[in-house]
């Protein structure tokens, strides 16, 4: 019965592997929900943020903000990755992954040079073995981003850009539309675009306008840095608890089939035994 002692081993090794992705789905369930709690708490005041700090844009506000510089022409630039640490989340981190290329690709096709910036060791390690120049690196970022995490992150290419080293500063992370939605997307961090009519014209400021900028665009990119790490998050727990899933049901089809299989190599034993009693009866007569 050696055939069917194999599929019990099988069968016993396909249920460890069913209770181990049925846990980490129940883990990645419960870290979706404070994720996505945390996304919902900082899209409100994120995007408010944002809004005011594009109508606040005048080309001559530039000469007293260098964050609000727009280079006539941009000649290198700054671009952030924002990966996971871990893997067994589907597609999540190569999608990641393909967006920066895409991304590198776009920029170095205009002849515009870049500064690569990764967060997380899955974009570390896939750039690495292909010998792409990192200019930095992160992998101390969790499951629960931090405003001052986001400051750390963000303060190198905010003053790099404010010296006037780079022109441009870009953000390839994922949008958590929902838990089943989370497309990669690169997005343009500096130079701020404007949204509105334009100039401090259009607002009562108090204090001075001075006071409040100097305040306000260092937070906004804070908070957009911050945002994106929180919808990183979410996304990856959306997607490691998709995967889970689907190794769990597909876990439980090949025990389905192991044990249909285990059954007939039993009742097949079980009819050789019974022909070989008849047929050793048989022959005593």
């Amino acid at each position: 019965m050696a055939g069917s002692s194999d599929v019990k081993r099988r069968i016993k090794s396909v249920e460890n592997t069913r209770q181990i992705t049925r846990t980490m789905e129940l883990v990645a369930t419960s870290k979706l929900k404070r994720a996505t709690d945390r996304v919902r708490a900082v899209a409100p005041y994120s995007s408010a943020l944002a809004s005011i700090v594009g109508s606040l844009y005048a080309p001559e506000l530039s000469e007293k903000f260098p964050l609000l510089r727009r280079p006539e022409k941009v000649e290198r630039a700054g671009v952030l990755l924002l990966t996971a640490n871990r893997g067994l989340a589907g597609g999540f981190n190569s999608n990641l992954i393909k967006e920066a290329r895409n991304l590198l690709e776009r920029l170095a096709g205009e002849g515009i040079e870049t500064d690569l910036h990764i967060v997380g060791k899955k974009g570390i390690a896939y750039f690495r073995f292909r010998g792409h120049a990192i200019a930095s690196t992160r992998i101390d970022i969790g499951d629960k981003p931090s405003m001052e995490e986001a400051e750390s992150v963000i303060a190198g290419l905010r003053g790099e850009f404010s010296a006037g080293q780079i022109d441009a500063v870009y953000i390839v992370s994922s949008e958590f539309k929902s838990a089943m939605s989370t497309p990669p997307r690169s997005m343009e961090l500096l130079p701020i675009q404007g949204g509105g009519s334009g100039g401090l014209d259009n607002f009562i400021l108090s204090p001075r306008a001075e006071i409040i900028l100097r305040k306000l665009l260092p937070a906004y990119l804070r908070n957009s840095t911050y945002r994106a790490l929180v919808e990183n998050v979410a996304a990856e727990q959306g997607a490691r608890r998709s995967a889970m899933k689907s190794a769990t049901d597909n876990a439980g089809d090949v025990l389905e089939y192991l044990t249909r299989t285990y059954n007939r190599a039993r009742q097949g034993k079980i009819t050789q035994e019974i022909a070989e009693i008849v047929g050793g009866a048989a022959a005593l007569e």
